[in-house]
């Protein structure tokens, strides 16, 4: 008996237990504010919208069949990626350094001097991918990172404005950043380029260095933020030159700290780990980035703050005026004496030429390589303000409250803010980096001129009579002025007066890759094929030496794409050889020849855009619109080509003038004689006068083409009796597109891929000594 009320009650304990024991996991249930979950719904939406957004080029894509890269450069970064899944990742540093001899023949590129954080990165994730079993193509994927490092550059800075402002300054942030048109333009679907570091480095950077210095944190604490500053910054520096920028600039920060006396061990101690093992890790790799890298003019100045640094600490330990003046005396001196002796000794890196013009935006004048790159360009106020708006009043009060209570991290944000701003007006590209600091600020304004209002309304009616009448007005005014700030940011970011009241996002994102709208300057309705079907017939030749001239501009696609080997490409690393290449193309066919011979040319290629009536269209793309550029790049080489016997001085030229003049009374280029026999003109006018020909089409330019120097073409003569001498139709891709094709699929645009072969032959005949 006793034994069954045993377990009767040992029975009764158990379930008592077991639903105290529920009840207890009950009460372990994570509580999540209201709050918190429009946080995160917010974030989330920023995120996917900076993601999705960059995605819509897909449209074109689509048709193509398969997803390319956009743009040029991003087939150099796509090179090095896909040698590195094939031979190792450290292929192409070590244990040799790779240089490819089919780009810049004869001599080379040294593919191991690249920057090496972007490639190795996405060269490893591809690994693991096709690991776990998923077969994408190596370009397919390539292209797709630029969207995601997008997102993630979104999120990191989510948690930068919830540190200087708040959530809702994080959340506006996150949000202006994810449909910034200053990134959507150049961290988007295809743009595969280190600009894809910069989005999520220069954030991320900013987060973990402002966490590291502040003052009520742990020690610990501190250290591990600078270890992450530290890993970011390294990570950087391997992976885009624009890392110079956020080196300086927290230097730059550090500095100002100083002279405004807020000094602190934690400071000496977060720049000394941050700045001494990024460093160290850097010029330790065998790539861009060696031990030089140490005593350029862009890394001297965080040496030297840190030198500052270090003064101010050994003074604080010292009792007397006097030592510590001795002290700081000795110590400048040295720093100085040491500057003087790099320089003596001749380890001080020169500034390189894009970041000089970017300092001196005057400069650029000097070198026309530089000044013929359209994202190298100063950038004017109005495109600045079509990139980002109406928010640039939001922008200028968020300064204000900056400003106004400066603190370090505002401080940190200020000098972010007003250097990236006079940097991105000298130059297009820099944008990117502008487009950060931008979103913060233009947060904090949003916020801090809503935050009144937002409080006014939040407010309790205690009132009566008149007073709680004059309340209500308040209350209305507050909600009025809510909604206004709310339309102005819509006016902004969804239907732009800029665009016509077209979305300025879909605009800007809405734009096919650049080799699928055929490197026009109009966005077409159809995929363009011309470059595809140029590109596809080079393949067939099935020979990678096959050595083809073109303008610098085509060089990564004719190298990766048309697998053939080219003189000139993107990363302009021979100065030189691009101004022989602009000398080929401006003189004409027997000065052309004589610089040709030394390459061992076999084949010559240009791009022409006309209209669908036969008419040179110097604004849609192509080398009728480039071919300024050529003359005056190879004309600052003028006294060169005369020294070296290439053309005699009566030939000559220094810019375009030589070739023609522009008539203001047609608005179009007149060419002259020496611009009629140039070889650039003999080979863009033979090739829209066959499309001309092939299409029943008058050319409005037949009288100009030549049959040899000097020989104008003569009506009633056949088409094989004129034209280039030394230069034979091979491909002419494009020729059998229609007038009504051009114009219901690329806007009236006719585009013109022309590939000539050169007939050594005949030109060794009538100049056999050569």
């Amino acid at each position: 008996m006793r034994d069954e009320i045993r377990v009767k009650l040992s029975s009764v304990i158990s379930k008592e237990r077991l639903a105290n024991g529920i009840k207890s996991l009950g009460k372990l249930r994570p509580k999540v504010s209201h709050s918190s979950i429009l946080t995160a719904a917010g974030l989330s939406l920023a995120v996917f919208l900076a993601f999705a957004i960059r995605l819509l080029p897909m449209r074109w894509e689509i048709q193509v069949g398969s997803i390319h890269l956009s743009e040029f450069d991003p087939y150099y970064q796509y090179s090095l990626v896909q040698y590195m899944t094939q031979h190792g990742l450290l292929s192409p540093y070590w244990p040799t350094q790779w240089v490819d001899y089919t780009r810049w023949y004869p001599f080379g590129i040294n593919m191991g001097s690249s920057y090496p954080a972007l490639d190795f990165v996405t060269a490893t994730f591809y690994d693991i991918v096709t690991f776990l079993g998923f077969n994408i193509n190596l370009m397919a994927f390539c292209a797709l990172i630029p969207p995601l490092m997008a997102a993630l550059g979104v999120f990191v800075l989510y948690f930068v404005g919830k540190d200087i402002g708040g959530k809702a300054v994080g959340l506006l942030a996150a949000l202006i950043l994810a449909i910034s048109a200053a990134t959507i333009t150049k961290i988007t679907l295809g743009f595969f380029t280190t600009e894809n570091v910069g989005m999520v480095a220069i954030p991320a950077f900013t987060l973990f260095f402002l966490r590291a210095i502040e003052e009520e944190r742990p020690i610990k604490s501190t250290v591990i933020y600078s270890l992450g500053a530290a890993v970011v910054l390294t990570y950087f520096i391997l992976g885009w030159g624009g890392s110079y920028y956020m080196i300086d600039l927290a230097a730059l920060f550090v500095f100002v700290l100083l002279l405004l006396k807020r000094y602190s061990r934690r400071l000496f101690l977060v720049y000394g780990l941050t700045f001494g093992l990024s460093l160290l890790f850097a010029v330790s790799t065998r790539t861009e980035v060696g031990p030089n890298y140490l005593v350029t003019f862009s890394v001297l100045p965080a040496a030297a703050v840190f030198g500052l640094l270090c003064l101010n600490e050994i003074t604080r330990t010292l009792t007397s005026a006097r030592e510590k003046f001795m002290f700081a005396v000795v110590f400048v001196a040295g720093i100085i004496g040491s500057f003087i002796v790099i320089t003596m000794a001749g380890y001080l890196g020169a500034i390189g030429v894009k970041f000089m013009v970017v300092l001196d935006p005057l400069t650029r004048g000097a070198n026309p390589l530089v000044e013929s790159v359209a994202e190298q360009q100063i950038n004017s106020w109005g495109q600045m303000y079509y990139d980002l708006g109406i928010a640039i009043l939001f922008f200028l009060m968020g300064l204000f409250f900056i400003a106004r209570n400066l603190t370090n991290k505002n401080l940190f944000i200020l000098l972010f803010a007003l250097t990236s701003v006079y940097f991105a007006a000298s130059m297009v590209r820099v944008m990117v980096i502008l487009a950060p600091a931008f979103a913060l600020v233009a947060a904090i304004g949003i916020v801090g001129l809503s935050k009144p209002f937002v409080t006014l309304l939040k407010e309790p009616l205690r009132l009566t009579g008149k007073r709680k009448a004059l309340e209500h007005v308040g209350k209305e005014f507050s909600g009025v002025a809510i909604f206004l700030i709310f339309i102005v940011l819509m006016t902004n970011l969804a239907f732009s007066p800029q665009t016509g009241g077209v979305p300025l996002v879909y605009n800007q994102a809405y734009q096919p890759v650049t080799i699928t709208a055929g490197s026009l300057s109009i966005t077409p309705a159809m995929p363009v094929a011309q470059w595809y079907d140029m590109l596809a017939y080079l393949n067939n030749f099935n020979n990678r030496s096959t050595v083809v001239v073109s303008w610098w501009d085509y060089g990564y696609w004719l190298s990766f794409l048309g697998n053939v080997t080219t003189l000139t490409d993107n990363a302009t690393i021979n100065e030189t050889q691009i101004e022989n290449v602009g000398f080929i193309f401006m003189a004409n066919e027997t000065y052309s020849m004589n610089m040709l011979k030394q390459y061992g040319a076999q084949y010559i290629l240009v791009f022409v855009t006309s209209d669908y009536e036969g008419n040179f269209l110097n604004w849609a793309g192509g080398d009728n619109g480039k071919w300024t550029w050529m003359a005056e790049i190879s004309g600052a080489a003028q006294q060169r080509f005369i020294d070296s016997s290439y053309i005699d001085k009566a030939s000559s030229w220094q810019n375009e003038s030589t070739f023609g003049a522009y008539s203001n009374t047609t608005n179009q280029w007149v060419w002259n004689n020496a611009g009629l026999n140039s070889t650039v003109y003999q080979l863009m006018a033979w090739g829209k006068d066959a499309w001309c020909q092939v299409n029943g089409v008058t050319d409005p330019d037949a009288a100009n083409v030549t049959a040899s120097m000097g020989g104008l073409y003569e009506p009633g003569v056949t088409k094989q009796s004129y034209g280039p001498t030394y230069f034979t139709e091979q491909f002419f891709s494009g020729e059998t597109l229609t007038p009504a094709e051009a114009q219901s699929d690329y806007g009236g645009v006719v585009p013109l891929v022309c590939l000539y072969k050169i007939n050594w032959q005949l030109y060794y005949e009538d100049y056999p000594n050569a």
